[in-house]
């Protein structure tokens, strides 16, 4: 049985709670027991516990976002601690993110993320197929084949060498029309796999729930949803990668099924260092103060806007 240190910010209670919830299974076979700040009984010194059950874990769990990247107790003591023990192959440790953040810039970065392609689990549209993406990947290393010490830390030296730099550099760049219409076709590409991928997960729901993901050619798809729990309300989007006239070099979309009108549309935009996206209106998830989007970012907030008229929502 392998113990999971859980490291977290409190600001991220709920979802700690969420993944004890899906871990229940691989607790109830003995594969995993969990530990953390929690745990410690009254009078008990917090520092001490932490260090001490962070020296006889076997696993640790960073779950991700904002605040655990801001938390210096969170960043500075238990993750470069565990990291430590990582290189040198006596602890795994698993990122688990759970909002979109800069962990790719953290030494966190070189190690594989929970969930699938280190997807953020608040962007699935349903968080229990996210969950269980993390279980089910958490499964599969505690039934695999055990490692030596000595085979962990010559795996975990090998990683350690391939570390990038630190240091993250940027180089202005004047971006031309074909820099331009790739980003908008890579952009309208990740958009369409974002749709596609989250009316499967909303299909698998069921009742009262139907989806249906249409591609219509290359440049072109749409989707439908229907809830039949809130007057059989629904609804359909169309999204387009460029068009006529001064929608040439945008995505453009609209709340209907194979319409050539436009209710909204995204611009490829540029400032000296990078190509971004920017909305002319619907809202975005974002710590951001400024309105530039990633391809996620986007097909997020248009997601959400979406399904919003299906009466859908998700947190």
């Amino acid at each position: 049985m392998a113990e999971a240190f859980i490291s977290y910010s409190h600001r991220d209670e709920k979802s700690l709670a969420r993944l004890h919830t899906h871990l229940a299974m691989l607790r109830r076979e003995g594969l995993i027991t969990t530990w953390y700040d929690r745990d410690i009984l009254a009078g008990g010194n917090v520092d001490s516990e932490i260090a001490e059950h962070l020296n006889k874990s076997d696993l640790f769990l960073a779950l991700l976002s904002p605040d655990f990247l801001a938390s210096t107790y969170c960043y500075e003591r238990e993750m470069e601690a565990a990291l430590k023990r990582h290189e040198q192959g006596s602890l795994r440790v698993v990122p688990i993110v759970l909002e979109p953040c800069d962990w790719k810039s953290s030494p966190l970065g070189m190690l594989k993320a929970l969930s699938k392609d280190g997807k953020p689990i608040s962007l699935w549209a349903n968080e229990n197929v996210a969950y269980l993406d993390v279980t089910t990947e958490l499964r599969r290393l505690l039934e695999g084949p055990a490692k030596t010490g000595s085979e962990r830390a010559t795996q975990n030296a090998e990683a350690a060498g391939n570390r990038r730099p630190s240091k993250r550099y940027r180089i202005r760049k004047d971006f031309d029309s074909i820099d331009r219409d790739e980003f908008r076709q890579k952009s309208f590409a990740t958009i369409e796999e974002y749709f596609h991928r989250s009316v499967d997960e909303l299909d698998e729901i069921g009742d009262p729930i139907r989806a249906r993901f249409e591609k219509i050619s290359n440049n072109e798809f749409s989707c439908t949803v229907l809830n039949k729990s809130s007057k059989n309300k629904e609804a359909h989007i169309t999204i387009r990668s460029g068009g006529e006239g001064p929608f040439a070099g945008a995505i453009t979309y609209s709340y209907s099924r194979h319409s050539s009108g436009i209710n909204g549309f995204i611009t490829v935009e540029a400032n000296e260092y990078e190509l971004f996206l920017k909305s002319d209106g619907f809202s975005i998830t974002r710590s951001q103060k400024d309105d530039r989007m990633s391809a996620e970012e986007a097909a997020d907030g248009l997601w959400r806007e979406f399904i919003s008229h299906a009466g859908i929502d998700h947190e």
